[in-house]
């Protein structure tokens, strides 16, 4: 059988006509998809393969050792706390607490956030008091919520007694004096520093473009046009500056938080370390990695939900109501930014025993 050139033309199109129309439609999806992803790009990045401060800092001994100190309790005063107890496996990192309990039973004046990933934070700490992870966990040896030691020497002592002098000359060959409170700092620096839980979101930014849902696309547009995306961004997608809290009213009267004796009324963030009047009510913006599975939310654990968040942070920050829909949308996005539990992270280690 012959078919006029007409003919051939109509058979071709009612053949293929369905597979033509079904690569127009993804075409054009795609097109959009990679509209999000370089909209993205400008305003996020992946993880790094880790934030070590140098090349030779994250050593395995080093590392290793980090994480026993990380988990050991037997250094404070109560002998019960440890990094380990605010920042829990079981709870990605934080604590699930609204305040967490510090060292004799204190309450501590403010939540926990994950550990995860806060090494690539501009500061640590809602008021940015300590510049980096190492200081954070050197100065903590001395807090009286925190360890409750009182003094350094205290401290290593303590770590001789142990049995901790072999591997902290390990972890650091050739020093006169390896095992000492700077070292306790840069070792547990060095294990948080690994702590890395890199995402779908991630995956997304590297160009793969069915990464995340539709849902979590929809809501990652939203969450960059309404506003969020201009505290919360870059790197950890947040943590990377400081920001008034409750720019459109006082933010304790949508979050229900209280009065705290520690600060002799509300919350007013890093005036409390700096006394400088425009510092009343400044806090680092939190980072939003994770943030779906470390709930309760906010400085002082005020707001139990996601979805409730959201809508606080856009009314207080951007003066805007959220819908349901747009919330949700939004919940969906954020959710593409929980990472694995570092396998390292999930196990706790055997510590060491006590010479006799």
């Amino acid at each position: 059988m012959t078919y006029s050139r007409s003919s051939y033309r109509i058979l071709l199109l009612s053949t293929l006509g369905a597979g033509l129309l079904a690569a127009v439609l993804p075409l054009g999806a795609a097109n959009g998809d990679q509209a999000l992803l370089d909209k993205a790009k400008a305003l996020f990045k992946p993880l790094p393969a880790s934030s070590a401060l140098e090349d030779s800092a994250l050593t395995p001994v080093r590392v290793a050792l980090g994480k026993a100190l990380f988990f050991e309790t037997r250094v404070s005063n109560d002998g019960r706390l440890g990094c380990a107890t605010c920042h829990n496996p079981a709870f990605y990192g934080a604590d699930a607490l609204a305040l967490s309990v510090g060292v004799n039973g204190k309450v501590l004046p403010r939540n926990a956030s994950t550990v995860f990933n806060t090494s690539l934070l501009m500061s640590q700490h809602f008021g940015g008091n300590r510049a980096t992870v190492e200081e954070q966990a050197v100065k903590a040896l001395l807090s009286p919520l925190a360890y409750g030691n009182t003094s350094y020497e205290q401290v290593e002592k303590k770590l001789q007694l142990l049995g901790y002098q072999a591997l902290f000359e390990q972890a650091y060959p050739g020093e006169t004096k390896p095992l000492s409170a700077d070292n306790w700092g840069n070792a547990i620096g060095a294990y948080e520093r690994t702590l890395l839980t890199p995402a779908p979101f991630d995956r997304f930014l590297k160009g793969d473009l069915q990464a995340l849902s539709p849902q979590a696309k929809q809501g990652m547009t939203k969450f960059i046009d309404i506003g969020c995306a201009g505290c919360h961004n870059g790197v950890s997608v947040g943590g990377q500056m400081y920001q008034k809290f409750g720019i459109t009213k006082d933010y304790w009267l949508v979050t229900g938080s209280t009065e705290k004796e520690a600060f002799k009324g509300y919350d007013k963030g890093r005036f409390h370390d700096t006394k400088n009047e425009a510092d009343a009510f400044m806090f680092k913006v939190p980072q939003l990695r994770n943030v779906a599975v470390t709930p309760p939310f906010f400085h002082d654990g005020s707001v139990a939900t996601l979805p409730q968040a959201v809508k606080i942070m856009a009314q207080l920050q951007l003066g805007k109501q959220l819908g349901d829909e747009d919330t949700a949308d939004i919940v969906s996005f954020l959710e593409s930014l929980t990472g694995e539990v570092p396998a390292d992270f999930a196990k706790a280690p055997v510590l060491p025993v006590a010479p006799h």
